[in-house]
């Protein structure tokens, strides 16, 4: 740490002269630190002791589940806002009204001190504080009451945490297991509540849907009789069941009829083909085509038997013949029978099939009838149906909340967990942390108020000494102090800026004589000519450099009389800076742009004229110089007419830059003093003069006429040419 003194030399501080006064001190410190800890310990000791209970409570659906279906994983009692709503509800001044009555705390004065307070409270009297005494004692208590009592959910579970802090050990536990008791109490009564009020409203409710399934139930029964929409199955109607049963029947007597028809085709076809009868079903099953075969097979028996014995003219012979002949015309006939009786049949069966279709047509246009009544019926069922459903459920929640009635039977949705114990120890006061505490701080003070004193006396500050560097003349050259010893007219026609004085005069060490006093002062321009002639760069590049680090300058503006050359100065001083390690950027304000061309990287970049002109973005007009770790602003390629119409931006940009850069160094080429107003804006700025190779003369001519415009910080930076022995000593 560094600071500057009252003559402008820099100190620091001197921890060893801080050490050693804290040392010095230390009885004191040590003593004070004593002090505090018996203090602190007596005052401590005097403090009333505090005992802290805590009851948890366990939020849980406890419900029971008598219906056996499985638990919902998205229970609303569960959910984290209602735990927290449950934390505010323990904290209801109901509730602490019934824990103040049950425990009487309105008769402990810890719970009412101001009503048996002797001495008045000094904040009230001055009405700073309001009167509690206005207050209704049971408000005073609550009030109290709540300052002691903290009710949180305990983060990440379904816990609540009730702590009460009393001077009473006792008391600081039964009053969070009475709150929690009265909690479960409240939380059962408003469940039991809830199911009264719920089998109350439900009794009118079932009384007036019981008259209106009556009523639904005897309409459905009415539009069935006068729509002739009788039932005999849950599915099937009337109608529709005697149109299922007259297709049956249709389809039977539709087979019967394809059965005869076959048959009597049949018997047709064999008698027309000559065939014989023995081979037809239907002839061969008739009883008396049966007896006739059997005629047939005897008499043709007898008629082989008597062939045998008798020639074929006997009469006997002849007669069998013609029996036989006549019962073959018997079954000839039997079979035409048997025909007719197949058609018949068929024909029996078909006019059974039109009766029957028009059965079915009839029974149609009663279904498609019934079909347009049964959407009625439907509708008064679905009434029906319903009423009856809304009434079953009211009646098993009517029984369910009637159930649960009884005093035990609606548990509160939360459970003690862990009920509070009288606690052994106090929480408060704690003591031996409150001495060494205390202790500590009064030491850590003592201290820091030694060192304050010290800092401030000067007594712990020591003045630092520049390194003395054989390639900085500034730090052996005073060429300015002895000329005005010297001549104080020729010190006015050279009024360069004190720091190339001040520079050296910190850094060098003063002879003895003229630390003594003694010598004249002849004798000091003598010793200051002989130091010039040690060093010929008093104006120089480097001294101007260290004066810009020494005084950390935030903003320099250069002028350059005589052009390109000056500005060429300019950019070797700001690689000059750069290598001292500060952050230093040029700012090319020149009409030539020759530091543009020394730095920058290529023509044409943007720069300062894009920025007044707002066709740049601030950071595209800052790049890095080729040669060092300088940064430019080149002079851009925008219009400069255009640009200086918004020199106003100039000042916020140079702003901006400052506090960026270390160091911010305006290049503004062989400008006139009344055009540097904009730059400085009437403030005192620091001008540095880069005139390389300029006489004597034209200098101080130079010199005096920016002091003329109102500019009294001017450093002169030259070639060595200008600070040779010889110049010097014409000086």
């Amino acid at each position: 740490m560094s600071s500057v003194n009252g003559g402008h030399q820099d100190v620091d501080i001197d921890l060893r002269q801080v050490a050693s006064a804290v040392w010095r001190r230390r009885a004191r410190i040590l003593l004070a630190g004593v002090a505090a800890a018996v203090l602190s310990f007596a005052a401590a000791s005097l403090i009333k002791p505090s005992y802290k209970g805590e009851a948890r409570l366990l939020i849980e659906s406890r419900t029971p589940n008598l219906g056996g279906a499985a638990a919902g994983g998205n229970d609303p009692v569960l959910d984290s806002l209602n735990i927290t709503s449950q934390a505010q509800l323990l904290q209801s001044t109901d509730l602490i009204k019934r824990v103040a009555r049950d425990l009487k705390l309105a008769q402990l004065k810890e719970f009412d001190p101001a009503s048996q307070s002797l001495i008045p409270d000094p904040l009230v009297m001055i009405g700073l504080k309001q009167d509690p005494m206005k207050l209704d004692p049971e408000d005073r208590v609550i009030q109290e009451f709540r300052d002691k009592l903290q009710v949180y959910a305990v983060e990440n579970s379904r816990v609540i945490a009730i702590e009460f802090s009393s001077h009473d050990p006792k008391l600081a536990a039964d009053i969070p297991n009475r709150m929690a008791d009265i909690y479960l109490e409240t939380q059962s009564g408003a469940k039991l509540d809830t199911h009264s009020d719920t089998a109350k409203w439900l009794e009118p409710e079932i009384a007036s849907l019981t008259q209106k399934v009556q009523e639904a139930e005897k309409k459905v029964a009415d539009y069935r009789t006068s729509n002739g929409l009788f039932q005999t199955t849950d599915t099937n109607s009337f109608s529709t069941q005697q149109l299922n049963d007259i297709s049956t029947e249709l389809a039977r007597v539709r087979g019967e009829r394809a059965n005869a028809e076959a048959r009597a085709e049949n018997v047709r076809a064999s008698l027309k083909a000559g065939r014989d009868s023995d081979t037809l079903a239907d002839v061969v099953g008739s009883q008396v085509i049966q007896r006739l075969k059997e005629a047939q097979a005897n008499l043709q028996a007898q008629i082989n038997d008597q062939a045998t014995a008798l020639m074929d003219g006997h009469p006997r012979l002849k007669g069998l013949r013609a029996q036989l002949a006549g019962i073959k015309l018997q079954i000839g006939i039997e079979t035409q029978k048997i025909l007719s009786s197949l058609d018949n049949e068929a024909e029996v069966s078909r006019i059974r099939e039109r009766q029957l279709m028009a059965q079915l047509n009839g029974l149609k246009a009663d279904s498609s009838r019934a079909g347009q009544e049964e959407v009625g019926l439907r509708a008064l069922e679905r009434e029906a149906v319903a009423q009856r459903q809304l009434l079953e459920t009211y009646l098993a929640r009517y029984r369910e909340a009637t159930s649960r009635l009884e005093g035990n039977s609606s548990p509160a949705d939360a459970r003690i967990v862990s009920s509070a114990v009288e606690p052994s120890e106090p929480f408060f006061p704690k003591v031996i942390p409150i001495v060494i505490v205390v202790t500590l701080a009064t030491l850590i003070a003592g201290c820091l108020v030694v060192i304050v004193g010290e800092l401030f006396s000067g007594r712990a500050l020591r003045p630092t000494r520049l390194p003395e560097d054989e390639s900085d003349p500034v730090l052996e050259v005073v060429p300015v102090i002895p000329v005005a010893a010297a001549d104080p007219v020729v010190a006015e026609a050279l009024p360069v800026h004190k720091m190339q004085a001040d520079a050296v005069r910190f850094s060098r060490p003063e002879p003895e004589d003229v630390v003594a006093g003694t010598p004249p002062v002849a004798d000091r321009i003598e010793d200051a000519v002989q130091l010039a002639d040690d060093e010929d760069q008093a104006f120089s590049i480097a001294s101007v450099a260290h004066y810009l680090h020494r005084r950390a300058v935030p903003v320099a503006i250069t002028v350059s009389p005589a052009g390109d050359e000056g500005s060429t100065m300019t950019v070797m001083l700001v690689r000059a800076v750069a290598e001292q390690g500060h952050t230093v950027v040029l700012v090319d304000m020149t009409g030539s742009a020759c530091p543009t061309r020394l730095m920058a990287q290529e023509e044409n970049l943007p720069g300062i004229t894009d920025l007044l002109c707002g066709e740049a973005a601030f950071g595209e007009a800052i790049h890095r110089d080729r040669l060092s770790q300088a940064h430019i602003v080149p002079r851009g390629a925008a219009d400069a007419a255009q640009a200086m119409r918004g020199a106003d931006r100039l000042a916020m940009i140079i702003d901006a830059l400052v506090d960026a850069y270390d160091v911010v160094i305006i290049e503004c080429g062989p400008a006139e003093t009344a055009s540097l107003s904009r730059l400085t804006r009437n403030e005192d700025a620091e001008i540095v003069l880069s005139v390389p190779d300029i006489a004597e003369e034209d200098l101080a001519a130079l010199v005096l006429e920016y002091e003329a415009a109102g500019y009294s910080n001017i450093l002169v930076m030259t070639e060595p040419s200008l600070g040779s022995r010889a110049g010097r000593r014409a000086a």
